[in-house]
């Protein structure tokens, strides 16, 4: 993997951070983005971090430039709030509204369009941060899974239009632990896999989609099983 190069967008921690980690310890040169300076600052492996609002016009175009790199490998666009939960309908705000869906589909839009020559020049490859939220949901949830759904639709847009020289695909990730003493008995016993997510499970995938030459256009689902399991009240 010398020489491959990737940038990951909300790389301060959880899944951003895992994949960071991974991708520098397998040789590739990589920029980690976040607007937490503390998450990047823990970031283990020797990549290189930039504090940066992924929603910011200047300051991704910036961030980007910044690298002096001649082309791309591998963009990784995993920023964006974390919150599944909205108030309800009648009470949501614009602001709110706008603040959630911004973080990931203006940020992914941004980071797309200022790394598209590069990826071409390498015929690299983007992978957008889904959920399993973009599939199916719960009450109070309109702008997390409209935002994640909206990535869906971005990623099979951008596989004609990018291609062939750049794939394109989403990752939907279910229950992905994050505090793996806080996880429960029954949290993991009702996945059919037996467990709930680690990170792990999503790093895997995002390497195997950057060697995936005949995959592009998909959204690919890690949820250990969660997705297909029909689950009425007793």
């Amino acid at each position: 993997m010398d020489g491959k190069r990737a940038i990951i967008t909300g790389a301060g921690g959880g899944i951003g951070g895992a994949l960071a980690e991974d991708m520098t310890a397998r040789g590739w040169q990589v920029l980690g983005l976040d607007l937490n300076a503390d998450g990047l600052g823990r970031l283990q492996g020797g990549a290189m971090t930039r504090v940066c609002d992924v929603t910011d016009e200047d300051a991704v175009a910036e961030a980007v430039a910044a690298t002096g790199w001649d082309g791309l490998d591998l963009l990784v666009s995993n920023a964006g709030i974390a919150r599944p939960y909205n108030t309800p309908i009648e009470q949501l705000t614009l602001a709110e509204w706008r603040r959630l869906t911004d973080s990931h589909l203006l940020g992914a839009f941004l980071l797309v369009r200022a790394c598209a020559p590069l990826l071409r020049a390498r015929r690299g490859s983007i992978v957008l941060m889904s959920s399993v939220r973009a599939l199916q949901s719960e009450p109070d949830s309109e702008a997390y899974a409209t935002a994640k759904a909206g990535l869906t639709g971005m990623a099979h847009a951008l596989a004609m239009s990018l291609g062939p020289e750049v794939r394109t695909n989403a990752v939907a990730p279910g229950w992905i632990s994050h505090d793996p003493d806080g996880v429960r008995d029954i949290d993991n016993t009702q996945h059919p896999v037996g467990r709930v997510g680690r990170f792990d499970d999503i790093v895997g995938t995002v390497r195997w989609l950057t060697e995936a030459e005949f995959v592009t256009g998909q959204t690919i689902v890690v949820d250990g099983g969660m997705g297909r399991k029909m689950i009425y009240e007793e």
